[in-house]
């Protein structure tokens, strides 16, 4: 009987993807700005962004030496910015700890910002040929099936098993094909809906197969009502039309972006003006409302639009801001400011 790994390493020779840009002249630099980009977004999504993050942070000493605003400004439209702020980081860390390289010891690697487990066990197999189980969503997808482990992979007890089954079927040769194939077999065969299941090449020794249990599989997470929460973006134009842009704190929701100023709702605006040093010279009035949804909630936007003229010149100049023109964004923009401008700056500037 063929092993499972046997198996795959079978499926992947013939059928698995080998010309993805980060597997041409691979670097634990590549692998790892691609696994990171790759997390939570397709491979289709994901190349034009990633050519264009290479050309302009061809290695790790670019991505360190680069702005944040400029890091982000190339992540802008991927979504899930911690993820680009954990890159930057770590890329920093690496070049004053780790004399300008990635560590190439699992442990170590795990340290730096953003890079998990599984991260790690990816960027040193697919790049360095360490042997190292991985598990991210398609593996677990696979594994969970194949082996029919009930319950939701988010819980501690559910992902142990399914490391323990990861760990047993990574064979200790061809370990940087293996993982790649297991990853391409949950993106192109074992898929959340309709899978492929004709063409897998573990078919036979499925459990879900035999037990027609494929849509119980991996267990979903339990059901919580999305709570919905509200804030007014204020959109305001100075004498010269120009609108006023903020950068939001290095943490929390959009951290490091630019935005839109936001008050908690239309009777704080007045006295947010005050405190910037901004009067108010039109009164305000809604321009637009949105629904933007995160993870864990949706967010109800009032874009809210006023004339103002600047009072207190040191109180504006203590935030990181500026005027925006309608030109080119000076860094990463929060997605529904991004919409906001695109749809209303015409019209406004």
């Amino acid at each position: 009987m063929v092993s499972f790994s046997d198996a795959v390493l079978e499926w992947f020779d013939e059928h698995g993807r080998k010309h993805l840009p980060w597997q041409q002249s691979k670097t634990p630099y590549k692998v790892w700005v691609s696994e990171i980009m790759l997390q939570q977004t397709q491979v289709a999504t994901v190349i034009p962004y990633f050519d264009a993050f290479m050309q302009r942070f061809p290695d790790l000493a670019a991505l360190a030496a680069a702005p944040e605003d400029d890091v982000l400004a190339h992540w802008s439209g991927l979504g899930y910015y911690a993820r680009a702020r954990n890159l930057h980081r770590s890329a920093k860390l690496a070049v004053s700890e780790h004399d300008g390289e990635l560590p190439t010891d699992i442990d170590q690697l795990i340290e730096l910002p953003g890079i998990g487990q599984s991260t790690a066990g990816a960027i040193l197999s697919l790049a360095l040929g360490q042997n190292h189980a991985i598990l991210d969503g398609n593996v677990k997808r696979v594994l969970a099936r194949h082996n029919a482990v009930e319950g939701w992979p988010g819980r501690t007890a559910v992902l142990n098993t399914l490391w323990d089954i990861s760990r047993q079927y990574t064979p200790a040769k061809r370990t940087a094909d293996f993982n790649q194939a297991m990853m391409d077999l949950g993106a192109t065969l074992c898929t959340r809906s309709r899978p492929a299941c004709e063409r897998c090449p573990v078919r036979r020794s499925c459990e879900a197969i035999a037990n027609d249990t494929i849509a119980a599989h991996p267990g979903k997470k339990p059901k919580k009502e999305t709570p919905v929460r509200s804030t007014v973006m204020l959109l305001l134009r100075n004498g010269c039309g120009d609108i006023l842009l903020q950068k939001r704190p290095p943490s929390g929701i959009w951290g490091g972006l630019w935005s839109l100023p936001e008050v908690d709702d239309e009777a704080a605006i007045a006295e947010w003006l005050v405190k910037a040093g901004l009067a108010d010279l039109s009164g305000a009035h809604s321009v637009m409302r949105l629904r933007h949804t995160f993870s864990h909630f949706h967010l109800d936007i009032d874009v809210q639009t006023l004339d103002v003229a600047v009072t207190d010149t040191v109180s504006m100049e203590r935030k990181a801001q500026l005027w925006y023109n309608g030109e080119q964004f000076p860094g990463g923009v929060a997605a529904p400011v991004s919409k906001i401008l695109n749809k209303l700056v015409g019209d406004l500037l």
